[in-house]
């Protein structure tokens, strides 16, 4: 503003600013205001270049006046300059910038000066200018943004206005014509839309139909409204926004350099087109286009989003307009299939209460078979159900008789001719009713034509009937009778479903007269029955008092034993169940179970016979029972096994005073047989408490004790204790590794040398057994042999040893040394024993002349004859005998001679004794054994040396071969052909 002073003339600058700010005061759009601001400062001789910049928030789409390029190096200068107040100096020092305003938007007047000049002199000439001009600027640009904010609300007001008026359409009662129609008003309410359509879309058909089409140059609609494959339009714009999903807008060129391929043409070509795919949740569901033939109208970016948005609803109304008329439609087909269910249901509905009715007069007839009225009142109330079901007025029911000769009426109602009572079989309706087993239902004129076939005889058919139906009563296969009715007026007509209703009734009526017919033969049959039951009853009461009488001594004979009259091992298990079950509930309660067995029972069985047998079994089942008393128990289990059962004992001390006491009842001599016996027994005891379970248990316990006494000697009893468990569980374990060290050949033989005495060389081995346990190490025989005799596989494990040893010294040693094998008496019980031996030679081809097998006097004793008879067959093929430990058993001298032996073993007893001066005795025997082997050419090989001194007095005796310690411990046969390789 410029303040009024004296009058003066004013200067030519003067005169421009007042012109410059009239002429700003005058303009109002911001790019007016900015080209007067520029137009004043381009007029000072030291600008170069000015322009007015603002919208720097966003560089791509600044305003710029005069339109000026700016270099995007730049931006970064303008954007300090807009926070700044005043001037801000480019680095360049030839570019300046002055913020104008802040509000509503930073903008910018931008020099570059003439070279020379600086800014101070167009600052003290601008300032106070460019502070009105910027001001004005800011009102200028409040205006600008105040009118397009107008114009952007008048914009969303008709584009609401538009949804919501789509939005009633959709829900209007209009059909799919009219409302398109509304659509295509709307959408020209917004934007350009004479030429207008809306083409549906169909993803899972590939079908496409044009809802709505209007076009002033071509108004034929495509596919005529109807669904086409989307292949009829192929690479129209159309379909490239259906592939693409994405809208195209512009004139022929821009859309033809738009597609990714050719564009074909369907009607004629438009000046400007715009298509947006419709779509919903991101699926596309149809098209919308605009087209103009008409130069200069154009579609613009916001016309593209503006139909986007609209389209997305359009198809929302679309597919609800379609969805209701669906409906409508759904409705429509399913009110008349209602229509047609309802129908049907009613009839339903009748024939189901004509079913009812049925049934309940079936079931009426059903209860009358069982009801407790006589024949004449049956028959009338069948009569008054059928009555209900159909006309009945004439009704009469006709049984065959038992003969099947004559036809009874034993029930008739009839208004005209009642049937007789009685009369034989002939011709008439009713007995072809009977004959051909099926319903009949004729009127006056067929019966007549029945008559005229021959099928009823005239004088049975003079009926005044107009209508006669027939039913036969049939149960099962037989025909017994039938039930008819009958109309003598033309107005009671019988139809078929008379017939099917009367036949239904016939079958019950047959039904409930066989029922009655039975019931009352039942009737009789149970009257003859009471008379027979009462005396059978009287019968049965006696035997059931025998049978009784019998079953107590069954039940006697089956828990006791015959022999003694005790208890047997069942009546025992019972009682201990029932203790230990006394125990459960009373846990400091205990028991006591003896399993006692007689000493060597075998011997007087065998001597004396088996009734000596059984009276000494009876004498100690009484002297047992005399030892207890009641409630205490005493059972014979099986054989010479008994049992004592002691119900409750306070200490184990009482369970061993009764052994005692058993022990010294049965020590007292009996006279058996008129012999004196001395018996005895072994007692084995088990104390029960709440550890036990079950009887066996117990039994088994008390039995593990009893095989501990006889090992101790018998003639003595031991208490179980878990030492006893303990040790049985290892021979359990124990068995079941001498079987797994069978299969993995666990097994080996280890060899002792056999020597010459006066020069010490090996002459032969003695093959033993060793056990390679893999957690016990090496076992020696005496470890484990008495398990394997015991569990059977003694004989297995021998032969398995043979074989190792016969191959071991045929591979290793290839001297004429002899190998002595160990037979137990269990071999040669077999017959085949030599048999076997030879085939096992042939096998490992050792020679049989460097096999010795070794005997024990107690096999001899076995069988002698047998023996004799193996060994002289092993002699003959050339393996020899040897007779281990002479001189300790029952060796005699009377068949010692006989035996093909080639080898005495002297036993260790006798070699042990050789060393001590007093022991004169044992040479003399030593001596005698020497003697008597060479008598019979016998070698002789002494066992056990272990001093020189012992080796030295056989040497001296004469005896030429040994074993023992003193000459080599058992070590496998490749230690000894080291030693031999060491000594060569």
């Amino acid at each position: 503003m410029m303040h009024a002073g004296a009058i003066e003339p004013m200067s030519q600058d003067e005169s421009l600013q007042l012109t410059w700010l009239t002429r700003l005061i005058a303009t109002k759009a911001p790019d007016e205001v900015g080209a007067t601001i520029v137009a004043l400062v381009q007029a000072w001789p030291g600008c170069k270049v000015a322009c007015v910049l603002w919208g720097l928030d966003e560089p791509a789409h600044h305003h710029c006046v005069p339109a000026t390029w700016i270099d995007a190096t730049d931006w970064a200068w303008l954007e300090d300059a807009a926070r700044s107040e005043g001037v801000h100096w480019h680095s360049d020092q030839h570019r300046m910038a002055i913020r104008l305003c802040q509000q509503p938007e930073p903008a910018l007047l931008l020099l570059t000066l003439q070279p020379g000049h600086d800014g101070a002199g167009f600052l003290d000439t601008f300032s106070a200018l460019l502070q009105f001009a910027g001001q004005h600027l800011q009102r200028a640009l409040e205006w600008a943004e105040l009118q397009d904010s107008h114009q952007q609300l008048e914009r969303s007001e008709s584009l609401q206005r538009a949804l919501f008026a789509i939005s009633d359409l959709a829900g209007s009662e209009r059909d799919m014509p009219a409302m398109l129609r509304g659509i295509h008003a709307i959408v020209s309410t917004l934007m350009y839309a004479e030429n207008f359509f809306i083409a549906q879309y169909n993803a899972e058909q590939e079908s496409i139909r044009f809802l709505y089409f209007v076009d002033v140059e071509d108004p034929a609609v495509p596919g005529l409204g109807q669904d086409m494959p989307l292949s009829a339009i192929e690479r129209t714009l159309t379909w490239y926004v259906i592939r693409d999903g994405k809208p195209r807008m512009g004139d022929a060129e821009e859309l033809r350099s738009q597609a990714p391929g050719p564009v074909a043409l369907i009607g004629p070509d438009s000046y400007d087109w715009l298509g947006v795919p419709m779509l919903r949740d991101g699926q596309l569901g149809g098209v919308l286009v605009v087209q103009s033939y008409q130069p200069g109208i154009g579609f613009t970016d916001e016309d593209m989003a503006l139909l986007q948005f609209v389209g997305s609803h359009i198809l929302t109304a679309l597919e609800r307009k379609q969805t209701k008329a669906d409906l409508e439609q759904r409705v429509r087909l399913r009110t008349l299939q209602l229509a047609e269910a309802n129908r049907g249901l009613q009839l339903e509905i009748i024939e189901r209460q004509r079913a009812e009715h049925l049934q309940a007069a079936l079931f009426q007839i059903a209860q009358l078979a069982t009801a407790d009225i006589d024949q004449a009142e049956f028959y009338r109330r069948v009569h008054a159900v059928v009555g209900e079901l159909l006309n009945a007025e004439n009704f009469f029911i006709a049984l065959l008789s038992d003969d099947r000769q004559r036809l009874t009426f034993p029930y008739s109602v009839d208004a005209v001719l009642a049937p007789p009572a009685e009369r034989p079989l002939g011709r008439g309706l009713s007995e072809y009713v009977l004959r051909l087993g099926v319903a009949l239902r004729v009127d006056n004129a067929q019966i007549e034509e029945i008559v005229r076939r021959g099928e009823v005889a005239p004088g049975r058919s003079n009926s005044p009937a107009m209508y006669w139906l027939g039913v036969p009563l049939i149960v099962g296969d037989e025909v017994i009778g039938l039930v008819t009715v009958q109309s003598y007026s033309p107005l009671v007509v019988y139809n078929e479903a008379d017939q099917e209703l009367l036949s239904f009734v016939g079958s019950q009526i047959a039904n409930s007269l066989a029922r009655r017919r039975s019931a009352e033969s039942l009737k009789r049959a149970y009257e003859q029955l009471e008379h027979r039951v009462e005396e059978r009853t009287l019968a049965l009461r006696k035997e059931i008092t025998e049978r009784e009488r019998i079953q107590d001594q069954l039940r006697h004979q089956v828990m006791h034993d015959s022999l003694t009259g005790l208890p047997n091992r069942g009546y025992l298990r019972d009682r201990i169940d029932r203790v230990l079950a006394a125990i459960k509930r009373e846990p400091k309660r205990r028991c006591a179970l003896l399993y006692l067995d007689v000493d060597r029972f075998k011997v007087i069985n065998d001597s004396l016979g088996h009734l000596a047998g059984d009276e000494v079994l009876k004498e100690v089942a009484t002297r047992l029972a005399g030892c207890v008393r009641h409630p205490d128990l005493v059972a014979r289990l099986a054989g010479d096994e008994f049992a004592i059962l002691l119900e409750q004992v306070e200490s184990p001390a009482l369970a061993l005073n009764v052994a005692q006491r058993a022990l010294d009842a049965l020590g007292v001599p009996m006279h058996i047989a008129g012999k004196e016996l001395q018996g005895t027994a072994s007692i084995g005891i088990a104390i029960g408490d709440e550890h036990y379970h079950a009887a066996d248990e117990v039994l088994r316990d008390a039995d593990i004790a009893l095989y501990r006494a006889k090992e101790l000697g018998r003639k003595r009893f031991e208490l179980f204790d878990e030492t006893l468990a303990k040790n049985v569980v290892d021979v359990l374990a124990m068995e079941g590794d001498l079987r797994r060290a069978l299969k993995h050949d666990q097994f080996e033989p280890y060899f002792q040398p056999i020597c010459s005495l006066d020069d010490g060389q090996v002459v032969g081995y003695e093959a033993l057994i060793r056990w390679n346990h893999p957690q016990r190490g090496l076992l020696r025989p005496g470890d484990f042999l008495k398990i394997a005799e015991d569990s059977g596989l003694i004989e297995t494990i021998d032969w398995h040893m043979f074989e190792l040893s016969c191959n071991l010294l045929m591979q290793h040693d290839h001297s004429d040394t002899f190998m002595t094998l160990n037979v137990s008496a269990l071999h040669l019980r077999h017959a085949d024993f030599d048999g076997r031996l030879v085939r096992l030679l042939q096998r490992t081809g050792l020679a049989p002349s460097r096999l010795v097998a070794e005997v024990t006097e107690g096999a001899l004793l076995d069988s002698p004859e047998r023996v004799r008879a193996t060994l002289e067959r092993l002699r003959v093929i050339g393996v020899g005998a040897a007779l281990d430990d002479f001189g300790t058993g029952y060796s005699s001298l009377s068949y010692l001679h006989s035996l093909p032996l080639r080898i005495l073993k002297i036993d260790r007893a006798f070699v042990h004794e050789l060393d001590k001066d007093a022991n004169a005795s044992t040479t003399t025997v030593v001596a005698a054994i020497l003697a008597l082997a060479r008598a019979l050419n016998i070698q002789v090989i002494a066992e056990g040396i272990e001093t020189e001194t012992q080796r030295d007095v056989l040497l001296a005796m004469g005896c030429e071969m040994g074993q023992g310690y003193l000459l080599g411990h058992p070590a496998p046969i490749g230690h000894w052909l080291e030693s031999r390789v060491a000594d060569a």
